[in-house]
């Protein structure tokens, strides 16, 4: 992401705030986590242990909302890939676009505030599905997702990469 975009998300992501606080109660976030994942940008998902606490990885990542579940392309290397492979399908999905997790000096922890749900996550191998993924992406980041559409494609064929669905647990 350039300079200049993330700092017109992160005054988005501000006045978003202003107009929606996150202290708002939870289930006047959670009734509008359908609409949240149509219109978000982000998702930040984190695999759960064995013992069913959160790991560490939580890092905002581009996705679609596509037949009621969260489809996203990941590095088969990574660790959404490897937990699902390891028998760590389970997952928290927490929706909206907090800025980046990781900072310099300190990480943001601002998304755990925003709606969320838990899921179970599996990998997908279907030409058809990454093809709608990719469509999706098209509306959703368009100026961006020229430079990654090759990659992505690419990686499915070469096993760099790996599509990842997630289920909700519950309806939403």
């Amino acid at each position: 992401m350039h300079r200049r975009q993330f700092l017109q998300r992160s005054v988005t992501w501000a006045a978003a705030s202003l107009a929606a606080p996150l202290w708002a109660p939870r289930a006047a976030r959670a009734a509008s986590l359908p609409k949240a994942l149509e219109e978000s940008e982000f998702v930040y998902v984190s695999p759960l242990k064995s013992n069913g606490t959160e790991s560490r990885c939580h890092a905002e990542v581009w996705y679609a909302w596509l037949d009621g579940a969260v489809v996203m392309t990941v590095s088969a290397s990574g660790w959404k890939a490897t937990a699902i492979s390891r028998g760590l399908a389970e997952a928290r999905i927490w929706v909206g676009d907090y800025g980046r997790w990781k900072g310099l000096f300190s990480n943001n922890e601002r998304f755990r505030q925003g709606p969320n749900f838990l899921a179970t996550g599996e990998r997908v191998n279907d030409p058809a599905l990454l093809e709608q993924l990719l469509a999706a992406y098209q509306v959703r980041y368009p100026e961006e997702i020229a430079q990654w559409r090759g990659r992505m494609r690419e990686g499915q064929r070469d096993g760099s990469r790996v599509m990842v669905r997630y289920q909700p647990n519950r309806p939403l």
